[in-house]
């Protein structure tokens, strides 16, 4: 089969890297892709959101699978101008989509269908988003409606901080047009936990857990980023937790969207919070995480390209899915700075070391090649991944593994997994 992925970030480099293993791939490409990528897949400059190019490319190169990593080509229709292409592609149509494009669909759905999740109310009017705030509680949770990057959410700790919350979000459009609606939520206290599952409109699946670290600092400190590291499993992922997803969340979730005519095919990732009163949903996603990916895909025993395929034929019932019995850390190395204003185009050293390592993985995000030279061109650079028996020990190597790699102005967290000792 000839695959082309869609994206340019690490997720799609570990997607790259399983599409390059899978018995079923003959040719690998990536549009745009990265550095990193291109050492897999052949790369050609076409941007996520360039439908009628990247349907072009496809049919030039034959492509038999189309899998999009990224949200804002899912959210925007990708997979349905491929399909009317009559291209295969894994991922949820637009209408489907929506369970991560808007929060406010994916909150009043949760509502409806007696998904747990946070109190919250949505507001379109600035005006009555500040008056309601006035008898609120807090700290409380503010939301951008649309995709905002991961970034779009300000936990505020007073009225103060609420009101130049909705200023941000509402007037000022910070978020562009994401901050056109908002959802204001109570906040929501316990671990959090990632984990994605593969669906295929009927049955899902679910993939080994993960946890984020969202912060650009240790301690959980400083801005939002769209990741600082993750580990997987979860410790606090137990088998309660998993059965009550199960019955709760997971399987009412895929059902809900069948019901609502929005049969939804590809991967959702739930964004879970382990309260005291059991797991809620703090938000979907409608595609792998990232850099949740860079942890749960390289522990998956199975071939990505034949459960993508199930999931779109609806025959993901019949796939057994299995995960190595290990762990894996994943830290990201980003330029200092980020994400607010960094530099670019610094020479990164030290790669060759992962090729010659086994259980070792440096995943690219914003790389590119000067010449022969790879260079930093993004806030977060790179994603190094290390296996281990344990947590522990993951989580040793991967920090291990950082330090091969050199740049100026590297930035990482060295907290990543640190909950992993409160265990």
């Amino acid at each position: 089969m000839n695959i082309l992925v869609v994206g340019s970030g690490g997720r799609e480099h570990v997607i790259c890297s399983c599409a390059a293993k899978s018995k079923k791939t003959d040719k690998l490409y990536c549009v745009p892709g990265n550095a990193g990528i291109a050492q897999v897949a052949e790369c050609a400059p076409i941007g996520a959101m360039e439908f009628d190019k990247i349907t072009v490319f496809a049919k030039e190169k034959e492509i038999d699978l189309v899998i999009v990593g990224m949200d804002d080509p899912l959210v925007g229709g990708l997979v349905d101008e491929l399909e009317a292409a009559g291209i295969r592609a894994f991922g949820p149509r637009k209408n489907a989509a929506i369970l991560e494009g808007s929060k406010a669909f994916s909150k009043d759905l949760m509502k409806k269908y007696h998904i747990p999740t946070a109190a919250y109310e949505n507001f379109t009017d600035a005006k009555e988003a500040l008056e309601y705030l006035e008898t609120a509680k807090f700290p409380i949770v503010l939301k951008a409606d649309g995709l905002a990057l991961g970034k779009g959410v300000l936990i505020c700790n007073n009225l103060e901080e609420a009101k130049d919350g909705v200023k941000t979000i509402m007037m000022d459009k910070k978020f562009g047009s994401a901050g056109n609606e908002m959802v204001i939520e109570e906040f929501m206290t316990g671990r959090e936990v990632s984990v994605l599952s593969f669906v295929d409109g009927t049955t899902i699946k679910t993939m080994t857990s993960a946890q984020d670290h969202k912060r650009a600092g240790d301690g959980d400190t400083g801005l939002n980023t769209g990741g600082m590291g993750t580990f997987s499993p979860s410790p606090f992922y137990t088998k309660e937790v998993d059965e009550f997803c199960k019955k709760y969340i997971y399987q009412p979730t895929v059902d809900a969207m069948k019901a609502e005519g929005r049969a939804f095919k590809g991967v959702i990732f739930f964004g879970l919070m382990l309260t005291e009163e059991g797991p809620k949903v703090l938000e979907y996603n409608a595609r792998f995480g990232d850099p949740e990916a860079q942890v749960v895909l390289p522990r998956m025993k199975n071939d990505l390209i034949e459960v993508a395929e199930a999931c779109i034929d609806g025959t993901l019932d019949q796939v057994d899915l299995q995960f190595e019995d290990n762990a894996a850390v994943c830290v990201v190395l980003a330029s200092e700075g980020y994400p607010v204003a960094y530099e670019k185009g610094i020479p990164i050293y030290g790669l060759e070391e992962f090729d010659k390592q086994e259980g070792y993985y440096c995943f690219h995000a914003g790389t590119k090649l000067d010449g022969e030279q790879f260079v930093t061109s993004g806030g977060r650079v790179l994603g190094i991944t290390a296996k281990g028996a344990d947590l522990k020990e993951a989580r040793a190597n991967a920090y291990a593994a950082t330090e091969w790699v050199q740049f100026e102005n590297k930035y990482m967290r060295h907290d990543i997994g640190k909950a992993i000792d409160e265990a």
